[in-house]
């Protein structure tokens, strides 16, 4: 009886491994298969790669996200709170709003700043005016008289030198800056933009003023060389620059204005500056230029061509050239 179990138990363990390697056998090859081929060892360059595009697809599911993601409720409650706070009318029936608002708030416009410099550079002709009158102030007395004093003028015309050099200097410097200032207010006002600006712009039309009538009283004391007729080229001179002197003292005060009034006022400013202007062509230069030409018998025809030549003609070049 012990013996038929032994026997019993060694064929169960037999069967149990025969059946076990079978199976073994059959599973290893088809393991085998659905392995997949051995690949290359990934390089650190080809990883930052990869990492770069999955942290784009991230981005781009993150956004993509904003769009199809309900908002957050807390946000969206606290919006609403805050709008509602700051708008909602909270008062009796609407009978508190009184008919008209008495607050000054009001939608404006947007305000066209000046250069601060020009203000700076205000000052310093003041000074510099006021320092012409303290050394110079039988010359400067001189000039102011001669617009209303016909003595004065046909003294100065007939003395060569009746106002001394500096004094004429001084004065002219004052002409050109004053001019200057006054056609680069007048350029920012029209909105006339040049290649340069500013202060650049301001000492280039200064300088050219300068220049253009020097270059003016130069050719007429060569003109007077030329056909011997000096002592008359030298009244027409002195009866230019007293005009031009008076001239200057008129473009200050309109140049101070011209900075500190509203751009509404320009117009009258303008308009009473060309008045002035006008007034004093016509009592001092025109008066004056006529009693000279007066005693000197020529052909008309050649008063035409230097009038054209030397007083129309450079002022037209000058107001095409800036484009007022």
């Amino acid at each position: 009886m012990r013996l038929i179990v032994c026997c019993f138990l060694f064929l169960t363990a037999f069967c149990s491994a025969v059946c076990a390697q079978q199976v073994q056998q059959q599973i290893i090859p088809q393991s085998s298969t659905t392995l997949p081929p051995l690949q290359k060892p990934i390089s650190v360059l080809d990883s930052v790669v990869l990492a770069t595009k999955v942290h784009q697809k991230f981005v781009a599911d993150s956004i993509a996200m904003q769009y199809i993601k309900a908002p957050d409720s807390a946000l969206n409650r606290q919006f609403i709170e805050r709008t509602l706070k700051e708008n909602l009318y909270t008062g009796k029936y609407f009978l508190d709003i009184p008919a008209k608002s008495k607050s000054t708030l009001m939608e404006g416009h947007p305000r066209q700043t000046r250069d601060q410099w020009v203000i700076v550079l205000l000052l310093g002709l003041l000074v510099y005016t006021g320092l012409l009158n303290i050394f110079l102030n039988k010359d400067v007395k001189t000039v102011l008289q001669s617009f209303y004093s016909k003595r004065i003028v046909t003294q100065a015309s007939k003395e060569e030198g009746y106002i001394n050099f500096w004094s004429f200097v001084g004065l002219f410097l004052l002409f050109g800056f004053t001019f200057g200032l006054f056609l680069y207010q007048l350029a920012n006002y029209n909105n006339i933009y040049y290649r340069i600006s500013g202060v650049r712009l301001f000492v280039s039309l200064s300088f050219i003023i300068i220049a253009l009538f020097a270059v003016k009283f130069v050719a007429l004391k060569i003109l007077g060389f030329i056909f011997d007729i000096n002592k008359l080229v030298t009244e027409y001179v002195s009866v230019l620059y007293l005009t031009y002197f008076n001239i200057a003292f008129v473009f200050l005060p309109v140049a101070i204005c011209f900075s500190l009034l509203d751009a509404k006022f320009v117009p009258y400013l303008l308009a009473i500056a060309v008045a002035l202007i006008v007034i004093i062509f016509t009592w001092l230069y025109l008066r004056s230029s006529v009693n000279i030409i007066s005693n000197f018998r020529f052909h008309k025809f050649y008063l035409f061509i230097y009038l054209c030549a030397l007083e129309i003609c450079p002022v037209l070049i000058l107001i095409k050239a800036l484009n007022i």
